[in-house]
């Protein structure tokens, strides 16, 4: 069951399953609904979000050999984990794909890929329609233009998805502050991928850690 409003309708860690597609030299050379090295960043945020809350993700390329293969920002966060080449430009319908997440017996699926109107909205559609919860991050995929993204989403909204950004989601995940154990990777995550908010994090403990100047009169 599928829930649109209260606390259950919140992301959380034990029940989602990250999927990355095809973000591929292919496709980001076309992609012009972002600067694409901040859908690169965005990403790499986004697999390190993942890692650090334990939540499983399942990456997968569309014909690798031509397309070349995923960013290196993402593969390095997880070097021992095997890539799902498809021939299938809708992910939802390569059974290697669909029986990995299955398998993880988490029912939140998070997806982002390039492009959004092409390889995140198939997929996505086809899983509502299978009673998936489905929820797309925006800002680490990307289309061919302002409009194909911008279409894709409304699309993807209409059929039933749930659209955020990585720092959202990550947050979502998070909870609470007191929840310690991935505070301080998500951090460090923030510091690394977040810019503005990074950055006023270390003016703020630049601040807190500078000492108050002691009056001399």
């Amino acid at each position: 069951m599928t829930f649109r409003n209260g606390l259950d309708s919140l992301l959380r860690p034990e029940d989602s399953v990250l999927v990355l597609i095809d973000h591929q030299p292919y496709q980001l050379a076309n992609l012009n609904s972002h600067e694409p090295q901040m859908v690169v960043n965005n990403t790499a945020a986004l697999a390190k979000a993942a890692k650090a809350f334990g939540v499983p993700t399942i990456l997968t390329s569309v014909i690798a050999e031509r397309g070349g293969l995923l960013f290196p920002q993402i593969t390095d966060v997880f070097p021992d984990q095997q890539v799902i080449d498809r021939t299938f430009i809708n992910t939802w319908e390569d059974r290697k794909v669909v029986d990995a997440v299955r398998a993880t017996g988490r029912k939140q699926l998070v997806i982002a890929g390039l492009w959004t109107e092409v390889c995140v909205a198939m997929p996505t559609i086809h899983a509502l329609g299978e009673g998936w919860d489905v929820t797309v991050i925006t800002d680490a995929s990307g289309g061919v233009s302002v409009e194909a993204h911008a279409l894709a989403i409304q699309r993807m909204m209409a059929a039933g998805a749930n659209m955020m950004t990585w720092l959202a989601l990550a947050a979502e995940w998070q909870r609470d502050w007191a929840r310690t154990e991935q505070a301080a990777e998500l951090t460090e995550i923030i510091k690394q991928h977040a810019a503005g908010s990074g950055i006023a994090y270390l003016w703020e403990q630049q601040l807190l850690n500078t000492p108050v100047p002691v009056d001399a009169g």
